[in-house]
């Protein structure tokens, strides 16, 4: 996340947080309950390079918003009580959703044994390529090439580009030239065709990877066993579906969900579309999602959950759990709704 960007977003939690607007706001901006995304997990890295660092957070902090929210005035449910409490219509105490994209194994490490501690109930949502052990993990394998080398040579629109990478301020300058270059590509497989070539020459094995960090079949298996967990779909390869076909869209959905109810014996109804924002999933994906009876399907666009998302369930708003801002006083904030009341122009529902 670019500096200034974050600084920004830093001030205006803080702002929210210390004016207690935040605390006024919840009874009119707080809607029903919340969505939380998690991603990764685990120990703080010590590297000074780590572009993808919003997408995890430290076991300390990760037990921290567990003991806030067993203390709040909310019940943690399951995306299925979620589901029901929506179409019902209930408006009794708020809710919130605990929430994991990818299946990675730092979750089964970190993040289980302090779920099971509180009694929480949570929701995993696995692309099956991933616990395949073939998946593409391209953002990290980005990160890793940029990391290994002073120097990448990579041809960009066609013009051959030398981007420096000897310090961490220069490695993070071309991370996210790079990264909002595949971003804007507007085919999935143009972004893959690159993102091998450059993990090829840094000598990655995008495979090998994806196995190290993502949990197998029998690992999920187990997971599944748990009454606290729910086990959902996230496509077969992480496609963001609004850059491939109709026809790919709905083969990498209903494939994906085929593949876990043949690995883990059920079929999940529950769906998490992959990146998840505006650019990756939108009315298109939404119906399809509905047509191939997923119950729910999640995005990545930032909100909390009114009453009016009862007619919206294939594309609801998360929060999402940024490692860059682990403080407890921004989750405050966002699940209060006030933030992002403010980023949605105070719009209920963004289902379009």
């Amino acid at each position: 996340m670019p500096g200034l960007r974050k600084a920004a977003i830093r001030t205006g939690l803080e702002a929210l947080y210390f004016s207690r607007t935040h605390r006024l706001a919840r009874e009119h901006l707080g809607g029903v309950g919340a969505i939380l995304t998690f991603h990764h997990v685990r120990p703080a890295r010590s590297v000074a390079f780590q572009p993808n660092r919003l997408l995890e957070i430290s076991p300390a902090f990760f037990a921290a918003v567990l003991d806030r929210l067993a203390r709040a005035d909310v019940d943690v449910v399951s995306i299925d009580e979620a589901h029901r409490r929506l179409r019902a219509g209930e408006r009794g105490r708020r809710f919130v959703v605990l929430t994991f994209d990818d299946g990675y194994g730092d979750n089964l490490v970190h993040a289980r044994p302090l779920l099971e501690r509180h009694g929480m109930p949570y929701t995993v949502y696995v692309a099956s390529a991933f616990a395949d052990g073939r998946g593409e993990l391209w953002w990290l394998a980005l990160e890793e090439a940029i990391a290994g080398s002073d120097r990448l040579a990579i041809d960009l629109d066609d013009k051959p580009q030398v981007f420096d990478c000897a310090t961490p301020a220069a490695k993070y300058r071309t991370y996210d030239t790079l990264y909002w270059w595949l971003r804007a590509r507007d085919d999935e497989a143009d972004l893959r065709r690159v993102v091998r070539a450059i993990a090829a020459d840094a000598g990655i094995d995008m495979g090998e990877r994806c196995g190290a960090l993502c949990m197998g079949w029998d690992e999920l298996a187990g997971l599944a066993g748990s009454p606290l967990v729910t086990i959902g779909g996230h496509t077969v390869n992480h496609v963001m579906l609004t850059k491939v076909s109709a026809d790919t869209a709905r083969q990498e959905m209903a494939a994906g969900a085929r593949r876990i109810e043949a690995m883990l014996g059920e079929k999940p109804v529950h769906f998490a579309f992959p990146v998840g924002d505006r650019s990756s999933a939108g009315a298109r994906e939404f119906a399809m999602a509905a047509d191939l009876g997923f119950k729910t399907a999640v995005t990545t666009r930032p909100g909390v959950l009114f009453a009016e998302h009862a007619r919206y369930l294939t594309a609801l708003p998360r929060i999402s759990v940024n490692g860059e801002f682990q403080r407890l006083r921004y989750l405050d904030v966002l699940l209060s709704g006030a933030a992002t009341a403010l980023w949605n122009g105070f719009r209920h529902v963004d289902a379009a």
